[in-house]
């Protein structure tokens, strides 16, 4: 230990002397994320991925169409089941479409002014030169994973009275203000049912104990659990995220983009590296834009405040059917959509479910 080192009071407010800490200068009680250093080596340019063999998509069978229109018509209760079972499937037309997705892995840190009761714990501020935020060991969870964790940073704690009690380590009841009772709840406070009769809930007095306080008046303060003085420190909270972004690719089929949320699609290509390398070739020219467009968003949102620990970028084939069929001499349509088979209708026979 350095005997020259400058040491703060023990009472001193955490804010003020957080300032002489280096590294944690701007360190307030709302916090605030801070810029990842410079990599210590050049980084590696993004590399193109490799070009997958397969684009094609197993195509849907009538059979495979109608047993998902009649799953999708058995889960709604007010349908008839006429047309999924009498239905003939005239005509069925492939509306396939691809969704691109961009997945962006980062860390990010922050500083915030934290307490705690103080239980024992050593004040070992300035003991030595407190870490940098990013050269604190926080080792991450596993790629593509959200995870938070809260480092308490070493040799930023201080003791100091809690500012709630003021040390006293208790505080007013606010149900009772100080008193230890409250009115009577049967006769307000009065002591009497009528103008003859005492009330027998409290014995005349016109007096209820307190039960938030136990009639003592006073509360364990919440702040330092009536520990009288609290630790305070400088707390470090490491963010891991997956920061993810899709696009899916315009079709004409009548469904929207959220409808496609919830269903997979045929895997075509997943690319994993640090960074990745937009996918210029691609046989859909509208993924190609948008890989080279949310690749250069992401990093231009995400490299200032975090560290980009890994990319990742997936394409899928998405499966979607327009079925035709006729049901008592009119033409109607469905579609048939995603990996799961999922149906979209407007569906001919419903009855109206009316709960009295």
């Amino acid at each position: 230990m350095n005997s020259a080192a400058v040491y703060p009071p023990l009472m001193a407010p955490a804010d003020n002397m957080f300032g002489n800490v280096p590294g944690y200068e701007g360190t307030v009680a709302g916090g605030g994320y801070l810029p990842p250093p410079m990599p210590m080596e050049p980084v590696a340019p993004p590399q193109p991925g490799p070009v997958p063999e397969d684009w094609s998509i197993p195509s849907l069978s009538e059979d495979a169409a109608s047993e998902a229109f009649k799953s999708f018509v058995s889960s709604h209760c007010c349908y008839r089941d006429g047309p999924a079972k009498d239905g003939v499937i005239t005509s069925m037309e492939p509306f396939n479409t691809f969704r691109y997705r961009l997945e962006t892995f980062t860390e990010s840190r922050s500083t915030e002014w934290a307490n705690k009761p103080h239980e024992g714990e050593p004040a070992d501020f300035y003991t030595q030169t407190a870490p940098r935020p990013w050269e604190i060991q926080a080792p991450p969870p596993s790629l593509f994973t959200n995870q938070t964790q809260m480092i308490r940073v070493p040799y930023t704690s201080s003791i100091k009275d809690c500012h709630s009690c003021h040390a006293a380590g208790t505080l007013q009841c606010d149900k009772c203000h100080g008193n230890g009772y409250k009115p009577c709840s049967v006769c307000n406070g009065s002591g009497k049912k009528s103008d003859e009769e005492n009330c027998t809930n409290c014995d005349a007095t016109g007096k209820d104990r307190c039960r938030e306080c136990d009639s003592k008046g006073t509360k364990k303060c919440e702040t330092c659990k009536g520990k009288r003085q609290l630790l305070t420190f400088i707390q470090l909270k490491v963010e891991w995220t997956n920061q993810v972004e899709d696009h899916v690719v315009q079709q004409n089929s009548g469904l929207q983009v959220d409808d496609l949320r919830s269903v997979s699609g045929k895997e075509l290509f997943k690319n994993s590296q640090y960074l990745c390398y937009p996918l210029f070739g691609f046989p859909n020219s509208a993924i190609s834009e948008a890989s080279e467009r949310l690749i250069r968003e992401h990093q231009s949102k995400y490299a200032q405040t975090s560290r980009i620990l890994q990319q990742r970028q997936t394409v899928e084939l998405i499966p979607i059917m327009n079925v035709n069929y006729k049901w008592k001499g009119n033409s109607y349509v469905y579609i048939v959509y995603g990996n799961e088979n999922q149906v979209s209708a407007d569906y001919p026979a419903s009855c109206c479910c009316v709960i009295q």
